[in-house]
């Protein structure tokens, strides 16, 4: 009887925490870096000048219960300051392009350690839905889909016996989970791994060779973006291919 209660008590509180729109009410938000976005660049997910890249101030470091070791890395979120004096009205919209890490030497209103739902906000963005004198306040939010302008990105790093690929400005679920590469003098897909974030490799020397990508995001979809990629690519360079 009292398993058969206590899974009961639970599926309740999974439906409290989320309603029929997708709301999940269980957050905080605080902000970090300036109003001009100082500290918030580069960062756990692997982007770099996100002004540069696309994402602007609209982001978000996420702490370890949602940024789910990277993967979370470029999924889109709407925020709302809930229940609060410091709450101003309407949503804001945010992508995930950092980390925000977890304290375990103190015990008290440490927002990122699990197992909270926290969102380290741009300063601007705070703004946008609380007062700067309240520092941190209860959100709910609720996974959207990214809309991004223009294709998705492909940054070329690495040496010669290694590529790395840094995926961004993919619109749709946001978070990629597979990368596939093809080179022109093959009919091959090759699997990639996930190096860091949204950094993806593969330990061939690729040089000279036009390149192609088959790119899955989260919720299983796959967009391929054949030879988008030129065979006299140089490392550093960015290219643009199909996007969701």
């Amino acid at each position: 009887l009292s398993f058969f209660l206590a899974v009961t008590v639970t599926l309740s509180l999974l439906c409290q925490a989320t309603n029929n729109d997708g709301w999940v009410t269980d957050a905080h938000a605080t902000f970090y870096g300036d109003l001009k976005g100082n500290g918030t660049m580069y960062g756990a997910c692997g982007y770099q000048d996100l002004f540069k890249q696309g994402y602007g101030l609209n982001t978000a470091a996420l702490s370890t219960a949602l940024f789910n070791h990277g993967l979370a890395c470029g999924s889109c979120y709407e925020i709302q300051c809930i229940n609060s004096k410091w709450c101003k009205p309407g949503t804001i919209q945010i992508t995930a392009t950092n980390f925000c890490p977890p304290n375990f030497t103190k015990t008290k209103d440490i927002w990122c350690n699990p197992p909270q739902k926290h969102f380290d906000l741009t300063e601007k963005m705070f703004l946008q839905i609380a007062v700067y004198q309240a520092g941190v306040v209860p959100v709910q939010y609720r996974r959207i889909p990214c809309v991004k302008r223009g294709g998705m990105k492909f940054l070329l790093q690495g040496n010669q016996g290694w590529l790395l690929v840094l995926v961004f400005n993919v619109a749709g679920a946001g978070d990629v989970n597979n990368v596939k590469i093809k080179a022109s003098n093959s009919n091959i897909w090759v699997q990639m791994s996930r190096n860091w974030g949204q950094n993806w490799q593969i330990t061939q020397n690729l040089v000279g060779q036009g390149l192609s990508f088959q790119v899955t995001t989260s919720d299983g979809k796959m967009v391929q973006s054949d030879n988008v990629v030129p065979a006299n690519w140089q490392f550093g360079q960015t290219f643009e291919g199909k996007n969701f």
